[in-house]
């Protein structure tokens, strides 16, 4: 039986060679956090990391994994998010609908962890993701704040949070 390593474990599934590795990740391993958007790595949701670089895994046939390559899915970014990128998107509310925030996340920390310091430009490069919910200024700022140690005010955007607090 085939097997992927996947956030540190060597897991094991059946699936025909051809099987995206999104619906391996979600159906044969029941990591459900990255998600199913367009089909055809347009828009971002299905991002993993394999061998630390950030990958669309809905068109990615299992079969072109390489054999001992490290994937990590959301759920193995850290196991209580406390992932800089991830307290950044708490710390400024970055979710709306929250469908597209995995696969954002996941190309946040790549870029982080290849360019610590990106610039604007360095962010629109990386992130190519898609969200619904149009919330890219947000997005940068969370970038921007994870880079700069979680510094919310440095990171350029204010947010006034429905509990009348202000980040």
């Amino acid at each position: 039986m085939p097997s992927l390593n996947v956030n540190g474990s060597v897991l094991q599934y059946e699936a025909e060679p051809d099987t995206p590795l999104l619906w391996v990740l979600r159906e044969q391993l029941r990591l459900t956090g990255t998600k199913y958007g367009c089909g055809i790595a347009q828009c971002g949701a299905c991002t993993v990391h394999i061998d630390g670089a950030p990958t669309r895994s809905c068109v990615l046939p299992v079969s072109a994994v390489a054999a001992g390559a490290k994937i990590v899915t959301i759920e193995g970014l850290s196991a209580d998010g406390s992932h800089p990128v991830q307290k950044a998107w708490v710390a400024l509310d970055v979710p709306q609908c929250g469908f597209c925030q995995s696969g954002m996340i996941m190309a946040a920390a790549a870029l982080l962890k290849d360019k610590p310091k990106p610039t604007d430009a360095d962010i629109d490069s990386a992130i190519t993701n898609i969200c619904r919910c149009g919330t890219y200024n947000r997005v940068r700022a969370a970038i921007k704040a994870a880079a700069q140690g979680g510094a919310v005010k440095a990171a350029g955007l204010a947010i006034q949070h429905a509990d009348g607090s202000t980040s």
